[in-house]
């Protein structure tokens, strides 16, 4: 493993535990969370045991896993010194990271369906969104540490929201969501071609589906596609072909 490879793991791994420890405190009791298989569409099944107690909801977080050793293993595409090269490949592994623990987490929160598992679960989403703005910035104006330690603080203090409204969780997503679009459409207008074009576009996409599907969850039974795998498991599907969108467009802006 490359040693800016191992500093980036390293990096996510105390910053995770800093996330959970603080949750753990019970600083985000007041969060209004949803717990409960009643909430998911997919209906547990009582002879399994409990770490698959929904099969294909959990079975999909490994996913995650898969997709962040695939990417910790691609060489990073930049031009220039090594010391760029360096610093591409340290950007790619932190997101790579991030992938590697998120799925875990969500794991843990279909499994325990405790509230501290589910306001970790939320409260990692952020963070994981705000990465690509922090790529974005790399791109345009190099190697800045203190900004991206900016833009992940900003992004881990916005869950804030969840404390002073019930849909505060949702706005700061959405925020997240429009700051990540808007900043990735300005890199391709910066630095982008036909091939980081279509990787964008099949990333918004699939956070369309990640969204919506999630949101109707229980109303997609209706259609004998959604009965079996529901629309909660194609809403993971959509999240982690955004994940590797997201990977494939940004790594394409490093070549260019």
């Amino acid at each position: 493993m490359k040693p800016e490879s191992g500093q980036a793991l390293f990096h996510v791994a105390i910053a995770s535990c800093l996330c959970a420890a603080t949750v753990y405190t019970g600083v985000f009791k007041g969060v209004l969370i949803q717990v409960g298989y009643e909430h998911y569409a997919e209906a547990p099944v009582a002879s399994l045991p409990a770490f698959l107690a929904m099969p294909f909801n959990s079975v999909i977080n490994l996913a995650y896993v898969l997709l962040g050793m695939y990417w910790l293993q691609r060489d990073a595409s930049a031009l220039g010194r090594p010391a760029e090269v360096q610093r591409a490949r340290y950007m790619k592994d932190i997101f790579a990271g991030m992938a590697l623990v998120y799925g875990p987490v969500q794991w843990l929160r279909i499994v325990t369906q405790m509230p501290l598992a589910a306001v970790l679960d939320q409260w990692l989403t952020l963070p994981i969104f705000a990465w690509p703005v922090a790529w974005c910035l790399f791109l345009d104006r190099g190697w800045t540490p203190w900004g991206f330690l900016a833009i992940e603080c900003l992004s881990l203090c916005s869950y804030g929201l969840a404390l002073l409204h019930p849909q505060g969780f949702e706005v700061a997503l959405g925020v997240h969501i429009a700051a990540t679009v808007g900043q990735a459409l300005r890199a391709h207008g910066r630095y982008g071609s036909a091939s980081s074009g279509a990787y964008l576009a099949l990333g918004v996409l699939s956070c369309l589906g990640f969204v919506g599907l999630k949101l109707y969850d229980h109303q997609l039974t209706q259609w004998p596609f959604f009965q079996q795998l529901t629309g909660h498991f194609w809403s993971k599907v959509c999240d982690v072909l955004q994940f590797h969108f997201a990977f494939l467009f940004l790594t394409n802006l490093n070549t260019c």
